[in-house]
């Protein structure tokens, strides 16, 4: 028990950081059509903040569910990682269905804090530290929607806002500490402009609900750049193994 109490109050920041998101999420839901108990499932289910706000764009402009799923799974792809860590952090004995439980809530906040534990990360405290990041991201979801019928239009439409401030707020500070992660960015940022704004080439982005231009920049972002990255590193290869030779 005192495991769980630790693991709640270790996620109770979490829980206070996660409520504005989520209720623009649930503003942004019902004006598109979702009922508000429809958008409190989504967020109860999902616990993916990109991925969802990508995934009700998508259902908004009709995408095909294959590129919906292609698409929410690209953007979800960094969970695969975090829970591969996080297995290297818990109990090898833990039964199957606690490490299901636990992947229920892998989100970059709970990761970062369980990764940061000098112990093993056990059953009890995790589920103490998703339990309020949980509760949170659901009931402001749930907020959200019921308050788009008390908000004028105009307040609506700022609150869109919190959506790109979100993502900014996801990518930035991992660009800042790394170069790699950096030169992903604006590459594939740069692709998505050509993507939006070049003729003939932006009919990608005006397919089902736009998620394949989304798919096309996320992945040929990463392969770019770790191919500069591959260059660079055989060169550096073959200058060292020279300057032996010449030694």
């Amino acid at each position: 028990m005192n495991e769980f109490i630790r693991g709640i109050k270790r996620g109770f920041p979490i829980c206070l950081g996660y409520i504005p998101v989520s209720f623009t999420f649930g503003l942004i839901a019902v004006k598109m059509g979702f009922t508000p108990a429809q958008a409190t499932i989504i967020s109860l289910t999902n616990m993916a903040s990109a991925g969802q706000f990508a995934g009700i764009r998508l259902i908004e402009g009709g995408a095909p569910y294959i590129e919906l799923i292609i698409t929410t799974f690209v953007i979800n792809l960094r969970y695969f990682l975090m829970s591969l860590s996080l297995s290297q952090k818990v109990a090898p004995d833990m039964p199957f269905y606690k490490r299901a439980v636990m992947a229920y809530c892998i989100t970059d906040e709970v990761f970062a804090l369980s990764a940061m534990e000098p112990d093993e990360v056990s059953f009890p405290f995790f589920g103490g530290l998703m339990l309020t990041p949980i509760l949170g991201w659901t009931s402001g979801t749930l907020l959200g929607a019921v308050a788009s019928g008390l908000l004028s239009p105009m307040v609506q439409g700022c609150m869109g806002i919190a959506l790109y401030c979100m993502f900014i707020a996801i990518i930035i500070p991992p660009a800042r500490k790394s170069r790699k992660v950096a030169l992903a960015v604006v590459v594939a940022a740069g692709l998505s402009c050509i993507f939006k704004y070049v003729p003939g080439i932006n009919a990608l982005s005006k397919v089902g609900g736009g998620g394949w231009s989304i798919i096309t920049a996320a992945i040929l972002g990463a392969a770019i750049c770790a191919s500069i990255k591959e260059v660079k590193r055989h060169h550096r290869a073959a200058m060292a193994a020279s300057e032996r030779r010449d030694a």
